[in-house]
């Protein structure tokens, strides 16, 4: 056969590499560790099936690689923030690959990784009388990036964020307690950083009421029959317990807590929470607050991580459940919630107005900021 692209030796078929491909350039996201390299095919010779497209920093970034189907175009992950990469591409076919190209060089976005948890507000108590019994709050939602969320979730990615560049935060305040036995303690409201939201936990059931969902479920009341505990939030919080018949006692479920569901064999404790480290040291968050009970003891216990007992308010800035009351007197409120943010410490965040909080001095390579009340925005320089 004649010279050309393509050549038999007995049933053997030999494919010529591909060309190399033409106008090859990259543009670096300016929001995102990432690149978009594009390419034109060459239209001599055989046509590719994929492109290797290969970044290798000019100054200490790592190297990154990926291969794209695309005619045109593929996106690189994993770049190093601010350093500087040249790509190149090269088709490839059942041969092998061809050539290679170069872009320019450009330079990756700098993105600064920050760590997070995100406690909302928990839920308040349920209200009851001498004879009948009250749930206690749900705890609020948690988020994390660097321990176990709520509701048995694993942990998130950590948030990318760009300097000079405003994030919103709020956070969230405890439900108020009430003294209607006909509906749930208040819910606690949302607590959020950027596009992360926990949901405020659910209110504890007056005695004839079920507990309410929210980040985590509220405990149900009981009088006379027995009733659900609310649901919680999906990689948020656990449910509260139902309320039940113990040992001819009546008693109410203890609020859902970010680590458990509230207690639901008759002993009315809340859930416990979940340990995260962020400050540097480990601290349960978002416990869930103690039902109550006509016998056997009127008061169960709050969960670990600021959960309420003896008809009293969760803890502050840990998204605590309220517990249950009793003798008709208002459920306990639920904790405010927190927001906690860690980052490189050659940063400094700005606080902005509307919020209350600090930032920590340096300290193993990370500075932390926690914001106890408001909303407002914040950013990094």
């Amino acid at each position: 056969m004649s010279a050309g692209n393509i050549r038999t030796s007995g049933n053997k078929r030999n494919y010529a590499k591909v060309t190399t491909p033409t106008t090859v350039t990259a543009t670096a996201s300016t929001n995102s560790l990432q690149a978009t390299v594009s390419y034109t095919p060459s239209t001599l010779g055989p046509a590719a099936t994929s492109y290797v497209i290969t970044g290798t920093s000019t100054n200490g970034g790592a190297t990154v690689t990926t291969t794209s189907t695309s005619q045109s175009s593929g996106t690189v992950t994993g770049l190093t923030s601010g350093k500087s990469y040249v790509f190149t591409v090269a088709g490839n076919n059942f041969n092998g690959a061809g050539s290679t190209v170069t872009a320019s060089a450009i330079t990756a976005a700098t993105i600064i990784t920050v760590d997070y948890l995100v406690v909302a507000g928990g839920g308040a108590g349920g209200t009851g009388n001498n004879d009948t019994t009250a749930g206690g709050g749900g705890a609020g939602g948690l988020r994390s990036s660097i321990s176990p969320t709520g509701g048995g979730g694993t942990a998130e990615s950590s948030a990318q964020i760009i300097p000079s560049t405003n994030y919103l935060v709020t956070v969230g305040i405890g439900g108020s307690g009430n003294t209607n036995p006909s509906g749930p303690g208040g819910a606690g409201s949302d607590s959020v950083f950027s596009t992360i939201t926990a949901t405020g936990g659910g209110g504890g059931g007056g005695y004839v009421s079920a507990g309410a969902a929210g980040g985590s479920g509220g405990g149900a009341g009981r009088h006379g029959s027995d009733r659900l505990g609310g649901a919680g939030t999906t990689n948020q919080g656990f449910a509260g317990a139902n309320s039940l018949i113990s040992g001819g006692n009546q008693t109410a479920g203890g609020g859902g807590g970010a680590g458990e569901a509230g207690n639901t064999d008759g002993a009315k404790e809340g859930g416990d929470g979940v340990s995260n480290d962020i400050t540097g040291t480990a601290t349960f968050y978002a416990g869930g607050g103690a039902g109550t009970a006509v016998g056997g003891g009127d008061y169960g216990t709050g969960g670990q991580g600021g959960g309420g007992a003896n008809a009293g308010a969760g803890t502050p800035n840990t998204g605590g459940g309220g517990s249950g009351s009793r003798g008709g007197n208002s459920g306990g409120n639920g904790g405010s919630g927190v927001v906690i943010l860690r980052y490189p410490s050659t940063y400094t965040i700005t606080i902005g107005a509307g919020l209350t909080g600090t930032e920590s001095s340096a300290s193993g390579g990370y500075k932390r900021a926690t914001l106890t009340a408001g909303t407002g925005n914040v950013s990094w320089a």
